[in-house]
């Protein structure tokens, strides 16, 4: 894309109001996510008392969330005040930040197709690890009963994952009353009943392995996100081309404003 520059540089209104435009949605998408992030912990108490953080072994879903909304909310201010102030240290910070995560994303890709078995021993190990804190959390506890009815799974590798958990565990001394049994996520769904059962689980482990597959799921949840991916690889694909082209978009509109603001100040300095 070229545009007509005349003989005295000057930075295009164009690519400086559509940079600004572009940041703008970045930096209203990361005070919703800070705010979302925020009242969810204000609900669970962490803002009262921090160590509730440091407290959980496994994934806080929130703080992926907060994460997420402080790097969208300060790339989005940078980009706004660096596009509407002409400033070039805020807008080669933005650009160097896009160019970074773009490709951290690209390193990712690759050497997770590089190194497959790898990445499935991390997820399984991350998978398990989160497994154990399912009773901590009600956000992690949510999103792995998403995780298990959504891909109609049990546990990492299989139901007996949940030993992993001191609630579930077969093996443990504990006189919980869901030992020997898994979450009602990992339940087949009766399509007569119109409330859930969250009891449907309890006590499954106990039966003969060869009677879980007219109750409860037994595939493991990697398994079921492997045999997803093939299936779903053009929507994948899609998706990261997608957020692709709009992060090498947002670094020529930011290097292209750039170069305005050093031809402008190299014109002056004459």
């Amino acid at each position: 894309m070229h545009y007509y520059r005349y003989s005295n540089a000057e930075v295009s209104c164009w690519y400086k109001y559509l940079l600004f435009s572009y940041n703008i949605v970045f930096w209203l998408a990361g005070v919703a996510f800070l705010a979302a992030g925020l009242w969810a912990w204000s609900e669970k108490g962490v803002l009262s008392d921090l160590t509730k953080v440091t407290g959980l072994h496994g994934l806080d879903p929130v703080v992926l969330v907060l994460v997420v909304g402080i790097v969208m909310f300060t790339l989005g201010f940078a980009g706004c005040v660096g596009a509407l102030r002409e400033n070039i240290c805020l807008l080669k910070f933005f650009c160097g930040a896009i160019v970074f995560i773009f490709l951290l994303e690209l390193a990712a890709a690759v050497l997770a197709f590089l190194f497959q078995d790898w990445v499935r021993d991390k997820v399984k190990e991350f998978f398990e690890n989160n497994i154990k804190s399912y009773r901590d959390d009600i956000d992690l506890q949510n999103l792995i009963d998403s995780l298990q009815k959504i891909n109609h799974c049990c546990g990492a590798q299989g139901p007996d994952d949940w030993d992993f958990n001191i609630y579930f565990d077969c093996r443990s001394e504990s006189k919980s009353r869901e030992k020997c049994g898994v979450p009602f996520s990992c339940c087949i769904p009766d399509p007569a009943q119109k409330v859930v059962n969250t009891q449907c689980g309890y006590d499954v482990r106990k039966k003969n392995k060869s009677q879980w597959d007219d109750q409860i799921f037994v595939k493991g949840c990697i398994l079921a996100l492997e045999a997803w991916l093939p299936r779903n690889i053009y929507i994948v694909a899609g998706v990261f081309i997608a957020i692709s082209l709009l992060q090498i978009f947002g670094i020529f509109l930011a290097r292209t404003l750039i170069s305005d603001i050093e031809a402008v100040k190299a014109s002056n300095a004459f």
